[in-house]
C-alpha cells in the first residue's frame, strides 16, 4: 500500500511546489493592465482595418494610453468616439471629427465606348499607369486593375465593368484605398453625405465629351440649382460640399450627364 500512497504523496507535493512557483512568477511578470487603453479600445469603432497605421484597434488605444500615438489618427471614429477619447486621455477632441467613406469619383466609360488601348500585362492599376497613364481614353478615369480591391481589408470595394465600385455598407472608412489609387480617383467623402461627383476629370467640357460620355462637362446646372452654395464648378469640375449640402438632390435632377451620384 506504502508504494502506491508514497509516489502519488510525492506528485501531489511536486504539483503544488509547481503550482505555488508558477504564481510568484505570474505575479512578477504580469503586465499591468492600462485601465484607460481598455476604455480607449471600447470607444473605438474595432474595424481594425489598419487605417490608422496600427495592426488593430487595441494596439491604437495602447499607443494612445502611453502616448506613442496621436489621437485624431482613427479615420473611422465620429465626434462621439473622440469626446470619450479626449476625456479619457485629458485632451481636447480633434474639430471636425466626422466618420468618412471611400467613393469612388468615376463612372467608367459607357458600354460600348471602346478603351483606348487593349493592355496586356502586370495586372496593377500602378503599373498601366506608369507606362499608359491607364486605359481609358480619359487619363483621370479609374484603370480598374484592382490595387484597391487588393487593399482593402473590409472587402467593401470589387470591380463592376471594368471599375471599382465602393460598398458603403461594407466600408470603415479607413481610406487605405485613397492612398494606393495612383490616379486619386478614390476620394473621403463624409460618411453622412448624400452626393457626391462621379468624375475626376479637370478637363474642359468638350474634351471630357470626346473622351466619355459619362464625365463631368463643368456645365454649372447643379450650381445654379444649389440655393445653399454647396456645389461649385472649379477646374471644369463639379465639387460637393458636405457642410453645406442638405440633402435636396436638386443637383443629382440637374445634372444631364448624370455623374452626380448617391453616396449612401
Amino acid at each position: 500500500m506504502n508504494e502506491i500512497l508514497i509516489p502519488i504523496l510525492i506528485l501531489a507535493a511536486l504539483g503544488l511546489f509547481f503550482a505555488l512557483i508558477l504564481s510568484f512568477v505570474n505575479k512578477k511578470l504580469a503586465v499591468p493592465v492600462d485601465e484607460r487603453a481598455a476604455k480607449i479600445e471600447e470607444a473605438l469603432p474595432g474595424a481594425n482595418c489598419g487605417g490608422c497605421g496600427f495592426a488593430s484597434c487595441s494596439a491604437y488605444a495602447s499607443s494612445l494610453a502611453d502616448g506613442s500615438a496621436k489621437i485624431g489618427q482613427c479615420r473611422v471614429a465620429g465626434a462621439d468616439a473622440y469626446a470619450v477619447i479626449s476625456q479619457v486621455l485629458g485632451v481636447e477632441a480633434p474639430e471636425n471629427a466626422v466618420p468618412m467613406k471611400a467613393f469612388v469619383a468615376c463612372k467608367g466609360c459607357i458600354s460600348g465606348e471602346e478603351d483606348k488601348l487593349r493592355y496586356s500585362g502586370v495586372e496593377s492599376c500602378k503599373a498601366v499607369t506608369a507606362f499608359f497613364g491607364g486605359k481609358l481614353k480619359c487619363t483621370y478615369g479609374c484603370t480598374g486593375y484592382g490595387d484597391c480591391v487588393s487593399a482593402c481589408t473590409q472587402n467593401a470595394i470589387s470591380i463592376v465593368d471594368g471599375i471599382a465600385k465602393v460598398d458603403p455598407e461594407l466600408c470603415s472608412g479607413c481610406l487605405v484605398c485613397v492612398s494606393v489609387c495612383p490616379k486619386g480617383v478614390i476620394i473621403p467623402v463624409h460618411a453622412e453625405s448624400s452626393v457626391a461627383v462621379a468624375c475626376n476629370s479637370h478637363t474642359k467640357g468638350s474634351v471630357t465629351r470626346a473622351n466619355c460620355s459619362a464625365g463631368c462637362i463643368g456645365c454649372k446646372k447643379c450650381e445654379k440649382v444649389c440655393e445653399t452654395g454647396a456645389v461649385a464648378v472649379s477646374g471644369h469640375l463639379a465639387k460637393v460640399d458636405p457642410d453645406r449640402c442638405t440633402h435636396c438632390e436638386k443637383c443629382v435632377e440637374a445634372c444631364p450627364v448624370g455623374c452626380i451620384q448617391f453616396v449612401c
